[in-house]
């Protein structure tokens, strides 16, 4: 199944369910109680998931795509850091 240890699923946590990611969208750890995680996924509200029976994905939605600046026309004096 996932790699995610239950710990983890904090609330503030995005994740994404592995197998629904384009229907449900990004969702955010509301609760974390007895192996029943609440998340608020953007497409489809609020699920109660069990992390045992349903892969998630924990993502940082911080991170920067670095290629998606790479390949864009950006001015030469434009600098990464």
């Amino acid at each position: 199944m996932s790699d995610i240890y239950i710990g983890d699923l904090t609330p503030g946590t995005y994740v994404v369910n592995v197998k629904k990611e384009n229907e449900w969208g990004i969702g955010q750890v509301q609760s974390s109680i007895n192996n029943k995680i609440t998340i608020n996924f953007e497409n489809v509200g609020k699920k109660t998931i069990n992390p045992k029976e349903v892969e998630l994905k924990i993502i940082n939605i911080n991170a920067i795509n670095w290629s998606i600046f790479k390949e864009s026309k950006l001015p030469k004096s434009f600098s990464y850091w």
